[in-house]
């Protein structure tokens, strides 16, 4: 998506003035990231679309003198204006509809663990990487305690004994299944993955439902490495991953 607006902005403005490109990498970085930007975040955007760069001195002096943009109070700092921002948003609306893609890093769990398996695990999978990623640990601590229960009870349906943990429509909470699991070992499970899979419902719930807890990126970070095991060994027991 970068690569396109970059050459965009370089096929629209190249006969302008170098202010236009300039301030529209401004409004581009505003966009994208909701941070003003300065001399240097400028400049690499000229350098990404293979540009000349802008002598500071003359881009700071030529952004104070352009109505595109204003300062954002930090000195040397530069947002895009409303007026602008509104005449860039309907000249570049395919930056601002976004598609439902999920972009991430594979910083949970690898991608190479999960593609090809559903489509509704490949989407949680990518979520969990996402929010973890930008720091939203909360929903990343919920999301990978979904995931656990998803995978445990496709695992109870693939060996053959989904009658333990069925209740009523439905499943018996995470809790039970948890504990219905370690005790009567309905299928097996390493002993890293024993000791640690209530943590991961723990740490999910505490974000869900403890008004004053908040996760912190230390505790998914204390037990990621046995949680990418734990969903890797559930995959192949669920028969999700062959």
């Amino acid at each position: 998506m970068e690569d396109k607006f970059l050459n965009d902005i370089y096929l629209k403005y190249a006969d302008k003035n170098k202010i236009e490109i300039a301030t529209a990498f401004v409004w581009y970085h505003y966009e994208l990231y909701g941070k003003p930007s300065n001399i240097q975040v400028i400049n690499n955007y000229f350098e990404k679309s293979h540009l000349s760069k802008y002598n500071p001195t003359y881009l700071k002096a030529a952004l104070k003198k352009s109505k595109n943009v204003i300062s954002a109070g930090k000195s040397g700092y530069f947002k895009p204006s409303k007026d602008y921002i509104i005449k860039l948003k309907s000249e570049f609306d395919y930056l601002i509809n976004k598609s439902e893609e999920i972009i991430c890093n594979d910083l949970i769990i690898p991608k190479e663990l999960y593609n090809g398996t559903r489509g509704y695990i490949i989407n949680l999978c990518n979520q969990i990487n996402a929010s973890y990623e930008n720091n939203i640990f909360d929903g990343c601590a919920i999301l990978m305690r979904r995931l656990i229960e998803i995978l445990l009870i496709h695992t109870y349906e693939n060996t053959g004994n989904i009658d333990s943990i069925k209740e009523n429509d439905g499943y018996k909470n995470l809790s039970y299944i948890i504990n219905y699991t370690l005790s009567n070992k309905p299928f097996t499970l390493s002993k890293e993955i024993q000791e640690l899979i209530d943590t991961f419902r723990i740490l999910g719930n505490f974000s869900a439902h403890k008004i004053h807890y908040n996760a912190k990126k230390q505790y998914l970070d204390e037990v990621k490495s046995t949680y990418r095991l734990a969903i890797e060994e559930l995959l192949y027991k669920s028969g999700l991953k062959i």
